[in-house]
Parts: C-alpha cells; sequence; structure tokens
C-alpha cells in the first residue's frame, strides 16, 4: 500500500507490533472492529543485491514477492513450482532509504517513530523471466523469507481510519501486525489495540530475523517456516 506524503512521491508509512498473544490480539482487533479485509494470503519474498550487497548498504530494496491464498492454518507453499497455482500474483517492490521521505506531513529523521520509505510496485506477469533478467544483470536472489498475512480494515464509519492497513503476520520468528497509512491514524490504532508509540518496531523482517538467530545462536539462513 502507499501513502502519498507530497506530490508525486508515494511513501509507505509504517510500524510494526510485536504480538505476544495471538489469540488474545485478534480478539483485541475484533473489540475494537476491525475485521478481515480479505483471506489469509502465503507470501514467499526473495530480495535481490549486487553481490557485494550495494543495494542494502545503501538502504535499498528489491524484492519480487510470490502470493497464493492459503486455505487454512498450516498450509504453505514451498515457492518452488514453477507453475502458476490458482489466485497465485507476483509483486516486485522496490524501497528507498527511509531517510528520502522525511518530507511534508511525515516526521523528521530525529523524531521518526514511523518507518518512512519511497516504494514503487508493480505485478508481474512472469516473475521467472524478471529473475532471470536480474541475474543476468549480476544481481542475486540471497534472502528468501515466507510469512502469511491476513489483512484488516476498520469499519467504514471510522474516517480516521479510511487509508489504515492493518496486516496481521505469521512468521517463522513469530507473530507481528503492521500498521500502514496516515502517521496519525497509526498512532490512533496502535493506541486502541492497547499499544503505546515506544511498542513501535520500525526494522524490517531481515533484521529482525537477525536478531532472532543472534539469541537463538543460530547461523542465519533463510527465514522460512
Amino acid at each position: 500500500m502507499e501513502w502519498y506524503a507530497g506530490e508525486d512521491m508515494a511513501a509507505e508509512i509504517e510500524i510494526k507490533l510485536r504480538i505476544a498473544e495471538p489469540k488474545r490480539f485478534l480478539k483485541a482487533l475484533a473489540k475494537v472492529g476491525a475485521k478481515a479485509a480479505s483471506g489469509r494470503v502465503h507470501e514467499m519474498n526473495l530480495i535481490f543485491d549486487t553481490p557485494d550487497g550495494g543495494l542494502a548498504k545503501h538502504g535499498q530494496l528489491l524484492r519480487i514477492r510470490t502470493e497464493t491464498p492459503a486455505a487454512g492454518k498450516g498450509t504453505k507453499n514451498s515457492g518452488k513450482s514453477k507453475a502458476k497455482a490458482d489466485g497465485e500474483r507476483y509483486l516486485l517492490t522496490f524501497k528507498s532509504p527511509p531517510e528520502q521521505m522525511a518530507i511534508g506531513p511525515v516526521a523528521p529523521v530525529g523524531d521518526r517513530r514511523h518507518k518512512v520509505r519511497e516504494e514503487l510496485e508493480t505485478v508481474l506477469v512472469d516473475a521467472e523471466m524478471v529473475k532471470r533478467i536480474f541475474e543476468g544483470l549480476g544481481l542475486r536472489g540471497w534472502f528468501r523469507y515466507e510469512k502469511y498475512r491476513t489483512p484488516y480494515k476498520f469499519a467504514a464509519r471510522e474516517k480516521w481510519a479510511k487509508d489504515l492497513v492493518i496486516d496481521y503476520d505469521e512468521t517463522p520468528i513469530g507473530t507481528y501486525v503492521e500498521l500502514e497509512g496516515p502517521p496519525d491514524a497509526i498512532d490512533e490504532a496502535a493506541r486502541r489495540l492497547g499499544y503505546g508509540t515506544r511498542e513501535f518496531i520500525t526494522k524490517n523482517y531481515l533484521l529482525l530475523y537477525l536478531e532472532d538467530c543472534k539469541r537463538r545462536g543460530v547461523t542465519p539462513a533463510n527465514m522460512l517456516f
């Protein structure tokens, strides 16, 4: 999702919250009037970079995501099949370094409680062909991570939340929720769900995975179930 922070500037403005008790959190979502906007989806993500990690060094992200409808808890797609499954969708995403979007209504870098980045995203017809093009240009798919995502929305009568997306993420390193949209709406939704700004997480899943590996004393690889 994109939220526009200025003229011709498509910004992704978001935070994550760590969910210690998923069942309790889902009850809290229902209590504040948030309902699932669509079905649960399995995501397989592949991040590309140059051999020397040039994109990561500059805070950039280049990713191909495969989305597949998930029938129920515990089902997953290995991401290895080249055949397109029913309802499967491929997305190509590029994200800029966060500090490049500190403009307009967005808090300056020194007051960054939300993660703010320029996001460019498009649907792909043939993800495998794009992957081969990237490899031909010297890029490599170096980190793969998966999760299950269920998007939620507040009722239409909640005008303050009309541009807010609530993504409930089940990941190999725990359950999180991403709040994405206008900064004021993010803050209000977090408050209604019982969270304060000190609990906001602006790290991406790669960094959270690396921290989890360090905590458990294991060698990082890919973030897979």
